[in-house]
């Protein structure tokens, strides 16, 4: 099926404040999460791509974009709840989910809290937020820290602590991640804080869901974390792809291999 029209642009409103989405597509809902601190645009390649298969929605997570920005501290909780709380606006009972780094770790709270509401669950670089992890991220996440300056400093900061994780040419790529970086009220680090103060381990055993565990070959952080996540994945059917060259923003990045995959997986799984 050809899909015409461009995607279309709303806001739903939430116990939380209002929620800002796109959307494109038919059929069986697919729930798009970002990572920290992005918006919907990290997949804008990515959502004509997928809308010949499903009702793709991609959401500003609770706290980013132009969704509601609640005061800080920020969890995995809150932002999961801030999901069900769009699907529940847009009378959605149940959605297949797919989540990218933070956004992965934000699906597997959906699908243990409410596992009614989760069909199918992509984890793209999601992060194993263990004690180990959350003891090495105590100084804080050791990237999109920056303190704003009145001489612009904070902007060359957050560039450089990306620049090492994106492949080239960074230009455009980083343009974007600064972009939604500096956002109206948002704090570039909270995701990441909100992942450290996470307890995955408590929760991942209660994920139900058939699971497609996604990642890139180059994403130095989440590469490693796919045997972890995959052993803790005890009630859940798992299957994995890895992209050949993946990095950090493999959403925009490598969007044809990251459809293949998903498109695939929302098929047989």
């Amino acid at each position: 099926m050809n899909i015409t029209a461009p995607p279309r642009f709303g806001y739903a409103d939430s116990p939380f404040g209002q929620l800002h989405y796109a959307e494109q597509g038919t059929g069986h809902p697919l729930l798009l999460l970002h990572q920290t601190p992005r918006s919907w645009d990290e997949f804008r390649e990515l959502i004509p791509l997928l809308a010949p298969h499903r009702r793709v929605l991609a959401m500003d997570m609770l706290g980013f974009g132009a969704s509601a920005k609640p005061p800080a501290p920020h969890t995995i909780e809150l932002f999961a709840a801030g999901a069900l709380a769009l699907l529940d606006a847009l009378d959605i009972e149940r959605a297949d989910v797919l989540g990218h780094h933070t956004g992965g770790a934000v699906g597997i709270e959906m699908a243990a809290a409410a596992p009614e509401r989760v069909g199918l669950l992509v984890l793209s670089s999601a992060p194993w937020t263990d004690a180990r992890y959350r003891a090495s991220h105590a100084d804080g996440p050791g990237v999109d820290e920056a303190v704003p300056s009145p001489d612009g400093e904070h902007l060359v900061r957050l560039w450089g602590l990306r620049r090492p994780y994106y492949p080239n040419p960074v230009t455009g790529l980083l343009d974007r991640f600064t972009h939604d970086a500096l956002a109206p009220g948002v704090d570039p680090a909270e995701g990441h804080r909100a992942c450290a103060r996470y307890r995955m381990e408590d929760r991942i055993g209660l994920v139900k869901a058939p699971v497609l565990l996604l990642t890139g070959s180059q994403d130095p952080f989440a590469f490693p974390a796919m045997t972890p996540l995959r052993e803790h994945l005890t009630a859940a059917s798992v299957r994995s792809a890895v992209i050949d060259g993946g990095t950090i923003p493999l959403m925009e990045h490598m969007p044809a291999q990251v459809a293949d995959a998903v498109a695939a997986f929302l098929t047989d799984g």
